[in-house]
């Protein structure tokens, strides 16, 4: 029973067997030599991508398990809210009971912490090993906790805030502001603090709009910053739809007078890059300002001011004088992540001055490899030489495949090189 392909294809990891196996009749519903099923064993080892398979190919989420448990409750439990997603698709789960135990679940280990469910499950008083991972499926943050042979992520909240929602408990930007700023480690990468913000902005509704706008107020600057990263989401929720954003320039005029006023520089880097979404004269001036300014996190957020004269579908850009001039300025700046915004920017222009390229060049040995990466590849969209140079400094890539284009700029220039060699010789 071990031996079933589908198994396997769920232990490995293998998205694309599990897709296939699935398309050719494989039973989602298969259980390994344990008896433990297919969608549990994603479950247990956080594939969300591969648990939404099992699920889109007929797994039932909530099958009532020997321990008492279903996938839904173990996905729960796990502390992932890609998990939960996945597990939740379009199900409406309308029996009362089965909402009911799954939101009991969720608050539980939302109120007790999970360090706390942790020694509750295993018994153990031990030191709880933590560690921050990245989850790729999401391109979101956990930090993982281990105890007793059990692992758990820090994302029951947000497991909370997505069941509320979906079961159409939606409850006010006040509570889920206090609850996302109420977080062990509040900082803006992790999962929970990204599903409250995009469940906010999924709303796209005046209430929500102005109780967030509202937060402005607020004496708090983590409950600023909420407030700030909730309001652009919203205008970029609803730009999605393809229609006019109901709040476009209201946004546009709160920002540009919020940018002018705000003395935190986390909450003014975040009204800064709310900026970014919009065309205003005002906007370039006022990012300008902050050039000089003591913050890191402020000074990087310039280029998202910066006016575009005009762009291309690659993503390549013309910047004002004035634009261009600060790109340089910033790209000589003390802080590594100031140059690597500044180096991506200039990776990206289409102006022709000469200083782009040894700009570039001065980067290719910069302590930041993306800054690296992002030198050789301006340098090689560029034509110019120094990228082979370069390209021998950037070291090895992980996830070489979401790299590639970019890492494999130098030979595209190589072989430009020879085609034009090429013609030349024919001519």
């Amino acid at each position: 029973m071990g031996k079933d392909p589908l198994i396997t294809a769920v232990r490995n990891g293998d998205e694309n067997a599990v897709r296939i196996l699935l398309e050719d009749g494989a039973d989602p519903e298969v259980f390994d030599e344990q008896g433990t099923p297919a969608l549990c064993l994603a479950i247990s080892a956080f594939n969300s991508t591969i648990a939404g398979c099992l699920v889109g190919g007929g797994a039932d989420a909530d099958r009532r398990l020997p321990d008492g448990t279903t996938p839904l409750l173990r996905a729960v439990d796990s502390g992932s809210i890609g998990l939960v997603h996945s597990l939740l698709g379009d199900a409406a789960l309308t029996s009362e009971a089965t909402r009911a135990e799954l939101l009991a679940r969720a608050r539980r280990w939302h109120e007790t912490g999970p360090v706390a469910m942790l020694r509750e499950r295993t018994g153990l008083s031990d030191v709880v090993e933590g560690v921050r991972i990245r989850d790729r499926e999401w391109t979101t943050e956990y930090h993982e906790l281990r105890l007793g042979g059990l692992t758990v992520r820090d994302g029951h909240p947000g497991i909370l805030t997505l069941l509320e929602e979906h079961f159409g408990l939606h409850l006010g930007v006040d509570e889920l502001a206090a609850r996302a700023c109420a977080l062990e480690y509040p900082d803006y990468e992790h999962a929970v603090w990204s599903e409250i913000v995009h469940t906010l902005a999924r709303r796209r509704d005046d209430e929500t709009w102005e109780a967030a706008a509202a937060l402005r107020g607020h004496p708090d600057p983590l409950h600023r910053r909420f407030g700030a990263e909730v309001l652009a989401c919203l205008h970029l929720a609803a730009d999605l739809t393809n229609l006019p954003s109901p709040f476009e320039q209201r946004m546009l005029e709160l920002f540009l007078d919020w940018a002018e006023q705000e003395q935190n520089s986390d909450v003014l880097a975040e009204t800064l890059a709310g900026l970014s979404h919009h065309e205003d004269p005002r906007i370039e001036p006022l990012g300008l300002s902050y050039l000089a300014h003591p913050a890191p996190r402020v000074r990087a957020r310039v280029l998202s001011t910066l006016r575009v004269v005009n762009s291309e579908r690659s993503g390549r850009k013309t910047f004002t004088s004035e634009g261009l001039s600060a790109l340089l300025a910033l790209a000589r700046d003390t802080d590594s992540s100031v140059r690597h915004v500044a180096c991506y920017g200039l990776a990206h222009s289409l102006n022709p001055e000469p200083a782009i390229e040894d700009t570039l060049a001065g980067l290719l040995d910069d302590e930041n490899q993306q800054t690296r990466i992002w030198a050789v590849y301006g340098l090689a969209t560029r034509d110019d030489p120094r990228c082979i140079d370069g390209a021998g400094r950037v070291g090895p890539v992980d996830e070489y495949e979401s790299w590639s284009w970019i890492v494999d700029a130098p030979s595209r220039y190589e072989q430009r090189l020879r085609e034009r060699e090429a013609m030349a010789t024919t001519e």
